[in-house]
Order: structure tokens, then C-alpha cells, then sequence
């Protein structure tokens, strides 16, 4: 149904780290990001220059270039993320006209539904709680083996 994509994980494990380091505002070079999340530079690359088009990062040249995130990591939704790499939803409804069956028109209604909820969801999440959410799973790893 609602997949995510092998570009959208990569993109959101580098938006991660650029999170990580969002506070000591110094931009963090690709084989950095790459290494770090075990991510293929050039596809990396690819990645991180759509992410820049779109203004969800911004890039610093120089010795100490690299990327880095253009807003707080609090301000950026998963669905943007997502809607950046993927394409934001077609509009079906001129797929809908009067050449659908009663059955097709039926089955188009529940799948607009659930792709509804699914960016309602997406919107919801920011890189700042995901963030949240994995230091927070990282202490209690932490917890458990001490």
C-alpha cells in the first residue's frame, strides 16, 4: 500500500544526521553522511541535490563546504520529505469520470481514503520527533546493557 522507498529511507537517514548536527551549524560533507549511514555516495549526491532544489537543505562551498539543513529540523515534515523525492499525489480525479465502473469508482473512493490518512500521518512527523524518537531509543539500548 504505502511503501517507503529505498530513495525516501536514504533521504530521511541523511536528513538524520544533518539533524544531528543541526545546532553546531558547521555543514556536513557527503562521505561523511555516507559513512555514517552506510549510504552509496553518488547515490547520496543524487539524493542530497533534489533535497536542495526543493529547500529542504542548503549547500555551503569551501574547505568547510557541505549541506546542511535550511530550516530547524522541527520545521520539516516527513510528507515534505517524502513529496520531494516521490512526487506529491496525482490528482486521480479526472481519472474518476464517467468511463469508471460502479466497482472501480468504489475501490478508487478507498484508496484515495487511506492515501489521505497516510500523508495526514507523514504530516504530522517531523525530522525533530524522529530525532527524538531514536535518542530515545538509544538511551534505553543504553538502560539495557549497562
Amino acid at each position: 500500500m504505502v511503501e517507503l522507498s529505498c530513495k525516501s529511507e536514504y533521504a530521511i537517514l541523511a536528513l538524520l544526521e544533518l539533524a544531528a548536527h543541526y545546532n553546531e551549524g558547521e555543514p556536513l560533507q557527503i562521505r561523511s553522511i555516507a559513512a555514517q549511514q552506510n549510504i552509496p555516495d553518488r547515490y547520496l549526491e543524487q539524493l542530497l541535490a533534489t533535497l536542495r532544489r526543493s529547500g529542504i537543505i542548503r549547500s555551503q562551498r569551501g574547505a568547510k563546504g557541505g549541506y546542511i539543513l535550511a530550516r530547524e529540523p522541527r520545521k520539516i515534515t516527513l510528507l515534505e520529505i517524502v513529496n520531494c523525492l516521490e512526487g506529491a499525489d496525482v490528482d486521480y480525479s479526472e481519472n474518476n469520470g464517467s468511463s469508471k465502473t460502479l466497482e472501480s469508482a468504489v475501490i478508487f473512493e478507498i484508496w484515495q481514503e487511506a492515501r489521505e490518512i497516510a500523508n495526514s500521518v507523514l504530516q504530522k512527523y517531523t525530522l525533530q520527533d524522529l530525532a527524538d524518537q531514536l535518542n530515545a531509543r538509544r538511551q534505553l539500548d543504553i538502560m539495557y546493557y549497562i
